[in-house]
């Protein structure tokens, strides 16, 4: 009888407690309000399946600022407010697809904060290949196109330093790193105290990694999987490329449009892609020239189920676990002018070509620039892999 005393009290105290309330962090990706009663909202969790949850007389809508962690900051807003792509921290009531509260991180203030954030890296930051490392003083080897210089970042002991993970194209994922961590052949960005030349940085904050650029044919693309096999350039092995909510695509598009000119839809004149303005990484080369990364900065984005057999591809990722898979930071599709520049870079500087690796660049290109390459020659593009 004691026993059974003893599972009845607790049995009326598990019951007397509140249920617990479910939370999750997500992206809103699309509203269901036709043949529905109320407002139902299709929210992309950071893992999982889309959850669909509903909107109530009852729901709390809060927005707070991007980066903001003190939910008591939050002010109050309209549901309507909502909108497809914003961040979203939402709760649930207990055993019901209701919502009880959701706090609204916009899209709109986030992409102002980014590209707040990237303009501050281009002023005040430099980026490049880690060539040498010695003390507190980092070599970065930048390249444009024709052109190569050298920048120094000097670190401090309160300079904050992170690492991208492997497998992963977050910034988010990144971790908490050090100085014995940087290794040579990493890509790396500095932001602090920049020079006048532009040439050296005193480092506030430095962001870095192991990445790897691979070329080839698109040979199968799977929506469904969100995988794409690429027979790579140059070794004709089979890459299995995996794509993520932050992965980008983009299209190149064909050589005369790139070259401008009248009447062939080429940037005009002044445009991102001149001496001394930030690219993909957050800053041109010192030296000044052609870099890539600024023009990929106005490339037409593009879906993964615009990617189709036989297409030639760039392919950035960060360097894994294994060498034949890999995680999409950014796909160049129609990449067969990129790799014509950088066999041509090859033939032009022999020395070059043989820090390149220069290989026989496959049946899909031919010989046409009189010089081949595989993927390892895609590093004297100075391609960057990282992230924005």
């Amino acid at each position: 009888m004691k026993r059974i005393a003893i599972l009845l009290l607790t049995v009326a105290a598990l019951a007397a407690q509140p249920p617990t309330l479910r939370s999750f962090v997500g992206t809103v990706v699309g509203f269901r309000t036709e043949g529905v009663q109320g407002v139902q909202v299709e929210i992309r969790p950071d893992s999982g399946d889309v959850v669909v949850a509903k909107f109530t007389a009852d729901t709390i809508a809060q927005k707070i600022a991007p980066g903001e962690r003190d939910l008591k900051k939050a002010e109050n807003i309209e549901l309507s407010a909502v909108l497809t792509g914003d961040r979203v921290l939402v709760t649930l009531a207990p055993g019901t697809p209701d919502v009880r509260r959701i706090v609204v991180m916009a899209a709109s203030d986030i992409a102002r904060r980014n590209e707040a954030d990237q303009m501050d890296w281009r002023k005040r930051g430099v980026a490049g290949i880690v060539s040498a490392k010695a003390g507190n003083r980092i070599t970065l080897k930048t390249r444009a196109t024709m052109t190569e210089a050298e920048a120094v970042v000097t670190v401090e002991a309160n300079t904050s330093f992170k690492r991208y993970a492997p497998d992963s194209v977050k910034f988010a994922d990144a971790a908490s790193s050090g100085l014995s961590e940087v290794n040579v052949g990493d890509q790396l960005r500095a932001r602090g105290e920049k020079s006048a030349d532009g040439l050296s940085v005193t480092a506030r904050e430095v962001v870095f990694g192991t990445f790897v650029l691979k070329a080839g044919t698109i040979t199968a693309v799977d929506p469904e999987t969100k995988r794409v096999a690429v027979k790579e350039l140059g070794t004709n092995k089979t890459l299995s490329v995996l794509f993520t909510a932050d992965s980008q695509i983009k299209q190149m598009p064909e050589f005369p449009a790139l070259m401008g000119g009248a009447g062939r839809g080429g940037m005009p004149a002044g445009a991102p892609g001149m001496p001394g303005k930030g690219g993909m990484m957050g800053g041109g080369p010192p030296g000044g020239g052609f870099d890539i990364n600024q023009i990929l900065e106005h490339m037409p984005v593009i879906k993964l189920a615009d990617l189709k057999p036989g297409s030639t591809v760039v392919i950035s990722s960060t360097k894994g676990a294994r060498a034949d898979q890999l995680t999409a930071i950014m796909v160049l599709s129609n990449a067969g002018m990129l790799l014509q520049m950088a066999s041509a870079m090859s033939g032009a500087n022999r020395a070059g070509m043989a820090a390149m690796g220069g290989a026989a660049m496959g049946s899909t290109m031919g010989s046409t620039m009189g010089g081949g390459i595989d993927s390892s020659g895609l590093g004297g593009l100075g391609l960057s892999g990282m992230m924005q």
